[in-house]
């Protein structure tokens, strides 16, 4: 992820990139609910899904904390908060795993950007940043969390195409792999190994050019992570681009299917996707006129047809908005939709985690608000259907209205309604009823939509407004005008 910057493409790419004419695969008939989380010890895979060491399914269904692979060689907000608050608050929400991107500068670099007031953090002062990681692994597998280590970049310094640079040669990468496999060997805490970051132009797939082939180097790589540890998964991610068709960096995984990863150790192979809405780049097919029905078959044809045809377990390892947009909201609902529901499917379904924990990530925002402790509840709410419990609350969705007088004047006032989500579910959008008792009315609505019949005043939520996570409220406000009395009406409100 390249955070507040355009995490893609150079202009001239952008312009070159065409919407892909993807016709759906059949996902099959849904299977019966099975187990989602796993028992203890080390997970693998049997065809299409990622089992636990009973053999029971399990899914994926997490965030991405990063840090390690920046500057600061931690994750990010230990400036805030202590890391185990920070961890027991994941699992609290629903998450059950935890993809933490690393550069190879953790091998050699002194963390920094950690606040050790009020007793914070203290038993990591003095440790390097992997003694950090070794803390933050030991307690997630505390609190019964499962960590995915995403080797993000070579170095601190930025993404790169390749999984090498001049810097950091393939032989370090080979190496380090290795070393991390095996430092937490023994401690199923760690579940696998993200190979490299979002792999994109000139990385090919399948070209057989040893120097740029991503397919031949995931064959070196994760020979490397199983000679550490055999008992890994190995996750690849795609790459740009799969025979002049173009597609998120890491995300095309077009041809996988001709040219499949080979290990050594059968079942621990893990194809990686990452996919992002407009607030990341305005890609073609967003404009389609189609859209977003196009959105199922660009998904099947790019990687979800390796877990639809039971090639192997597709994991989702980066996809995020900051939901700003109508467009982005219409995204990743379907995307949820088509990861499949837990309910459902169970854990044969699509593994996941959301880009990011983090709420400074410029381009998508985070699970956590700006303060680093505070829940966005509306963005949670999108995910609840796919976390690993699977349901979207022990009961069904309602919601309450408050209305008050702001201001009042000769013949006019504007109010305030306050909805809140009384309910267990989250909410897909509501609607605000009320009688007015006198002659009021409206002539300015904002953050809703509001139409009248007779007396009956009725008013919908907005496109961006209308999930509320259980107990989340929002607010709609509007200027009207009156004679005589200004009662005040009763509303009603109806979750949908």
């Amino acid at each position: 992820m390249w955070y507040a910057l355009s995490r893609l493409l150079t202009g001239a790419l952008a312009g070159a990139l065409l919407a892909v004419p993807a016709p759906a695969h059949a996902a099959g008939a849904p299977a019966p609910t099975r187990p989602a989380v796993s028992a203890p010890g080390y997970w693998h895979t049997s065809g299409r899904t990622v089992v636990d060491a009973a053999d029971q399914p399990v899914r994926i269904a997490g965030v991405n904390w990063f840090g390690f692979e920046t500057t600061n060689l931690v994750p990010h907000g230990l400036w805030a908060r202590d890391y185990r608050a920070m961890l027991d608050q994941i699992r609290a929400t629903g998450y059950t795993t935890v993809r933490l991107p690393f550069s190879d500068d953790v091998f050699t670099g002194t963390p920094n950007g950690i606040d050790f007031g009020n007793g914070r953090n203290a038993d990591l002062a003095g440790l390097n940043s992997l003694g950090v990681m070794d803390k933050l692994v030991s307690y997630a597998g505390s609190v019964g969390l499962r960590v995915i280590l995403d080797r993000h970049r070579p170095d601190s310094a930025g993404q790169s195409a390749l999984w090498y640079t001049p810097a950091v040669p393939e032989s370090t990468w080979l190496a380090h792999l290795r070393a991390m496999a095996a430092r937490y060997r023994g401690d199923p805490t760690v579940v696998g190994i993200d190979l490299h970051n979002e792999p994109h132009d000139p990385a090919c797939w399948g070209c057989g050019d040893v120097a740029t082939d991503w397919r031949l180097a995931a064959e070196r790589g994760g020979e490397a992570v199983l000679a550490g540890n055999p008992d890994l998964l190995v996750f690849v991610e795609g790459v740009q681009s799969y025979h002049g068709d173009t597609y998120w960096w890491g995300g095309n995984l077009q041809g996988a299917g001709t040219y499949p990863v080979r290990l050594s150790v059968p079942h621990r192979l893990v194809y990686s996707a990452h996919d992002y809405a407009t607030s990341v780049y305005a890609q073609p097919w967003f404009s389609d006129p189609s859209y977003p029905a196009n959105l199922p078959g660009l998904w099947s044809k790019n990687w979800g047809y390796l877990f639809q045809q039971g090639t192997a377990p597709v994991w989702l390892g980066e996809f995020g908005t900051t939901l700003a947009s109508t467009t982005d909201q219409t995204w990743l609902r379907t995307l949820v939709t088509y990861l499949r529901p837990t309910a459902t499917y169970g854990g044969d379904s699509f593994g996941w985690t959301f880009w990011s924990w983090n709420p400074n990530s410029g381009d998508t925002g985070g699970i956590l608000n700006d303060d680093w402790t505070t829940v966005n509840t509306t963005k949670d709410a999108y995910l609840l259907s796919i976390k690993a419990g699977g349901t979207p609350g022990p009961g069904p969705a309602g919601c309450s209205a408050a209305y008050r007088i702001d201001n009042q004047w000769g013949t006019g006032f504007t109010a305030t309604v306050t909805v809140t989500n009384t309910g267990a579910a989250p909410t897909a959008g509501w609607r605000v009823t009320w009688t007015w008792p006198g002659d009021q009315r409206i002539v300015n609505v904002w953050n809703a939509a509001e139409t009248r019949t007779g007396q009956v005043e009725s008013v919908t939520n907005a496109a961006w407004n209308g999930v509320l996570g259980a107990g989340a409220a929002t607010s709609f406000g509007f200027q009207a005008g009156y004679t005589g009395a200004n009662g005040v009406p009763t509303p009603t409100c109806a979750a949908t």
